[in-house]
């Protein structure tokens, strides 16, 4: 793979996780359940995973192609 596309790829990835990550800590730190740092680890990667891998990046690939084919009828 090209450098290019690694950080392309990366950028993408950062750009799903990132607000994904500061929403479910957000939302984590509301509950008043005290949870060891472990378990929330878990619950997190349990759920963000699939979120970023499923949801997320493909995503950024619909909004990206989007552009790009508006940039390309210019």
């Amino acid at each position: 793979m090209k450098t290019k596309m690694k950080l392309m790829t990366a950028l993408k990835i950062w750009v799903a996780i990132y607000p994904s990550i500061t929403l479910c800590l957000y939302l984590l730190s509301k509950s008043t359940l005290v949870l060891p740092l472990y378990i929330k680890t878990l619950f997190l990667t349990l759920i963000l995973v699939p979120w970023v891998v499923f949801v997320g990046v493909p995503f950024i690939d619909f909004i990206m192609r989007q552009f790009s084919t508006a940039i390309d009828k210019k």
